[in-house]
């Protein structure tokens, strides 16, 4: 993979050229087609977290909200939305190229629960259920846990987070600061260097 596919998958609106494919997207469950693009993370394939975390086997609400974060191009909310057809999943990205693409796959796959949206557009008095995310740890420490906190609030008191992070970007310190912060976190799986933290509402 061209490392500019990736280049500034973090900003509002990407400058780099436009290049899609479409990849085959394949679970023990579910099977989507979808379309990925230059500026936009993972183009081409689905990151090893994000197909851990999709393979985890991993408790998911049956009703109300559930939010993928950092949706990118949207295999994680797709996922969510076709297991838990009576929620509604929401897929947040600041990335308006990976929102365009998570439409277009939602529309390809005969999605029809799930909600794109930038993150300043989710409505304030939303609960999550479940929020299942490959956070965007290359936006610097402070940037991602504070965009963690503000949406770890926003869980339900009954919902629970799961995270995936590699150890070598800082699984196991963001495990220790969530502890700090209040929220019960668990680690529930590991494998090949990536931990799933399973995160509970503050309890502070």
């Amino acid at each position: 993979m061209d490392p500019v596919d990736d280049a500034h998958y973090f900003d509002d609106d990407p400058t780099v050229a436009s290049a899609p494919v479409v990849i085959d997207v394949v679970l023990p469950d579910t099977t989507f087609a979808m379309e990925t693009d230059r500026g936009v993370f993972s183009r081409g394939h689905v990151d090893s977290g994000t197909n851990l975390l999709l393979r985890a086997n991993l408790p998911l609400a049956t009703t109300g909200h559930l939010l993928d974060l950092g949706a990118g191009f949207g295999p994680i909310a797709l996922a969510m939305a076709r297991r838990s057809p009576e929620t509604t999943v929401w897929a947040v990205d600041v990335n308006s190229r990976a929102r365009e693409l998570c439409v277009r796959n939602a529309r390809r796959n005969g999605i029809n629960n799930m909600q794109v949206a930038a993150p300043g557009d989710v409505p304030s008095d939303i609960r999550f259920t479940t929020i299942w995310s490959n956070p965007p740890v290359r936006i610097g420490k402070p940037a991602m846990r504070a965009l963690l906190l503000e949406w770890l609030l926003r869980l339900h008191e009954d919902g629970t987070a799961f995270l995936v992070v590699h150890k070598h970007l800082g699984a196991d310190s963001l495990h220790r600061w969530l502890q700090l912060e209040g929220f019960p976190t668990q680690r529930t799986a590991s494998k090949t260097g990536f931990r799933i933290l399973a995160v509970a509402p503050r309890s502070l």
